[in-house]
């Protein structure tokens, strides 16, 4: 899909100001509420925009702790084991990989024993050959697309 200088426009309103009423941004773009409602429309048919609802801190939850945990897997099982995680309320995130394992997952926790027994639960899984953690100490970037909708918008403009 081709975005454009007006959808990146669009784009960076919406994570600039995330709870702005349609009308607003409009108002704000100096378009017509139609033509912005079409686009955010298109937008979410395309997949660009997969969501509207609120970020939320694991940490604020009571889950401090962030793991990443790589699984190898039997051959094989993969889908097996893939579903099997969708299953486990820490995962917060699952994907295949190359490379060193088969899945890498973002895995939180109350604390350390607590990040140990979701790792024995995912190794008692079946199909889990073994799992390797790293955890994180600090976040150094957080999660955010502002910088590449920016980038895109740079050069649509080209």
């Amino acid at each position: 899909m081709t975005v454009d200088e007006l959808d990146t426009r669009i784009l960076r309103l919406l994570l600039d100001q995330p709870r702005t009423s349609v009308r607003e941004y409009a108002r704000i773009l100096g378009i017509a509420r139609g033509t912005l409602q079409a686009r955010l429309d298109r937008l979410e048919r395309d997949g660009v925009i997969t969501g509207t609802g609120p970020a939320l801190s694991p940490a604020a939850l009571g889950h401090p702790v962030l793991a990443f945990v790589h699984i190898e897997v039997t051959q094989g099982h993969l889908d097996d084991v893939g579903d099997a995680l969708a299953g486990v309320p820490e995962i917060v995130e699952a994907f295949s990989i190359t490379g060193g394992g088969d899945l890498l997952t973002r895995v939180v926790a109350r604390d350390n024993a607590h990040l140990e027994d979701v790792i024995q639960k995912l190794i008692s899984l079946p199909g889990v050959v073994r799992t390797r953690t790293e955890v994180a100490l600090r976040e150094r970037v957080a999660y955010r697309l502002l910088p590449l909708v920016e980038s895109i918008g740079r050069t649509a403009r080209r």
